[in-house]
């Protein structure tokens, strides 16, 4: 859909001076998000909950991206309205799935966006959707009202057309490999051949668009609708000239008597394609976001195992808060880009570890040899509230056992993860702040990821001194063996966490990981004076030592057992 905005809004505020409008792109989001995060991740009552974390993650991306809370998340009331299917019965006619009922969503996707709907109002992010008319008609209106720079976020190519340099407004599209497109009225020339967002509409419609029914020219591509229109100015000017025989500027013969065969079907594309710009949406756009509702947004995600996402929302939400624009974890940037630590408040100076500052750490992986295992999700995590994660493309494919582990595919990874090599920096950065500011890294096992982390900054990073930057280290399964060194049963982090009453909200979620090794540490220091008093150095050069006794214990039954060739490494805290 397409619609031309114009600077009539004369008083826009400048893009420096005010945080942007950002209008997310709903339906398309969720059923990019459908189609590519694992259907195995369900809630309590096994009913898929893909798309809902796909949405907020999204959103809690775009928040940080822009640093903007004013988000709007934009909804179809209904996809096909009766508006464009009398212009053009076709439109959209093939995606059609029920013929009784009209509609193209997938049950499993339905049953889904009461719960992403719940969750988005409570945080504050209305919901925009008016009857008949679709999220591209809303999206149209608000970019047409806003008095500030707007952000369309949608894959959907339509919505370029709504691109317009004067009125600010530019759209951002997700690219794989976690990348996203930003483009301007700037950038047009150069990806699409044409000046501005009327012009692409144009060459929208004599492209075509099967998916949605608009079946465009026959034999004109898009390199030639733009060399077209580059030529002649407009579809208007490109019809007159192929009626008026002319042969040069990209009009052969048959490509005029195509386009002249085709005028009336091209003018109606155009029209089916032009969004509305006065739709009665309802909202005060200066008073986006609204007040997150924390009691609410509980009650929602409750059950739904959707608890990384709402953190990871929440957090986003106050890191962009309007009145502070800032929070304990920030989004890093890349160590060359922007120092992460401006925006990291001082830490407690308190000599033992367990008064200090404690910041969870977890990655989830394509394997489990620290060796050649790649980082796929990582999560440093304070408290519920405040936490932040990563999604890496690894660069090669994950295995069938490390999927079934942590529900992340090879294709969702690649189409949205950010680069291996830009995360690995990210989280030195985050590392080496914590180390410089006296915070205490904790995890479960940790061992495992930090020599993991150790062999990718080697693999990406190897000008970085990976051991120099790391702060204290506290490791709950080495710290559960010391206290409970005879315990019966497996150490695994869901069993730990059921011996010391700690909530585990979602098993190998790298934010649901790292949070739950966080409170087994303070489970332990409350349950051991004796630990709980330990300097961070002390604690450092302590578990060094209890990890080797208990890696030497660990050997020796191993070998009264009938392994006589078993070793176990006693490395602490990487192997």
């Amino acid at each position: 859909m397409s619609a031309s905005l114009h600077s009539s809004q004369g008083c826009r505020v400048s893009s420096a001076s005010v945080k942007p409008l950002v209008l997310i792109d709903t339906p398309a989001l969720y059923y990019r998000a459908f189609y590519s995060v694992p259907d195995s991740i369900v809630n309590d009552e096994g009913q898929p909950v893909n798309a809902v974390r796909g949405v907020l993650d999204a959103v809690a991306q775009m928040i940080r991206r822009f640093d903007s809370p004013r988000v709007v998340a934009t909804m179809d009331a209904d996809w096909r309205p009766a508006f464009r299917t009398a212009i053009m019965p076709e439109y959209k006619a093939a995606r059609v799935k029920d013929a009784e009922a009209g509609t193209e969503i997938p049950p499993e996707l339905a049953v889904q966006l009461p719960i992403m709907t719940r969750v988005l109002q409570s945080a504050g992010i209305p919901i925009a959707e008016v009857d008949g008319t679709e999220a591209d008609d809303v999206i149209a209106t608000m970019a047409a009202q806003s008095r500030t720079p707007v952000v369309i976020v949608s894959p959907d190519r339509d919505l370029l057309a709504l691109i317009d340099e004067a009125a600010d407004v530019s759209v951002l599209r997700p690219r794989k490999g976690g990348e996203w497109e930003a483009i301007s009225q700037a950038d047009l020339p150069e990806a699409y051949g044409v000046p501005d967002g009327t012009r692409y509409r144009e060459l929208a419609a004599m492209r075509g668009d099967p998916s949605d029914g608009l079946p465009g020219a026959p034999g004109i591509g898009e390199k030639t609708a733009a060399t077209l229109l580059s030529n002649f100015g407009s579809l208007a000017s490109v019809i007159k000239a192929a009626k008026a025989g002319v042969k040069t500027g990209g009009l052969s013969p048959k490509r005029a008597a195509t386009l002249i065969e085709e005028e009336d079907t091209l003018y109606k594309t155009v029209e089916v394609m032009r969004c509305l710009t006065d739709v009665a949406h309802g909202l005060d756009l200066e008073s986006v976001p609204g007040e997150l509702d924390r009691a609410a947004v509980e009650t929602a995600a409750r059950d739904q195992n959707i608890r990384r996402s709402v953190d990871n929302l929440i957090a986003a939400l106050g890191s962009a808060d309007t009145d502070s624009g800032t929070s304990t974890i920030a989004p890093i940037q890349a160590p060359a880009a922007q120092p992460a630590a401006a925006s990291v408040p001082n830490l407690s100076t308190a000599d033992s570890w367990s008064q200090s500052r404690l910041v969870g750490f977890d990655l989830e992986t394509t394997g489990v040899d620290p060796s050649t295992a790649r980082i796929v999700t990582a999560a440093f995590v304070e408290s519920v509230d405040n936490s932040r994660t990563w999604l890496a493309d690894p660069g090669v494919e994950i295995p069938e056992p490390a999927r079934a582990v942590h529900g992340i595919t090879t294709e969702f990874a690649q189409a949205n993860g950010a680069p291996v090599a830009e995360v690995v920096a990210e989280l030195c950065a985050v590392l080496s702040d914590l180390r410089s500011e006296g915070a205490v890294v904790v995890g479960h096992n940790i061992v495992y990821d930090l020599s993991v982390m150790a062999a990718e900054v080697k693999r990406h990073q190897p000008h970085i001194d990976f051991a120099a930057l790391l702060p204290t280290i506290v490791d709950t399964f080495v710290l559960d063996k010391r206290v409970e060194q005879f315990r019966r049963g497996k150490r695994t982090l869901t069993e730990t966490a059921k011996r010391w009453n700690v909530t585990l909200l979602d098993a190998h979620d790298a934010a649901a990981d790292a949070l739950a090794a966080l409170d087994i540490s303070r489970a332990l220091a409350e349950s051991s004076e004796e630990i709980a008093n330990l300097t961070r150095a002390d604690i450092m050069a302590a578990q060094g030592d209890w990890k080797r006794a208990q890696a030497a214990d660990l050997q020796s039954w191993l070998r009264r057992k009938g392994n006589a060739e078993a070793v176990v490494d006693g490395s602490w805290p990487m192997a």
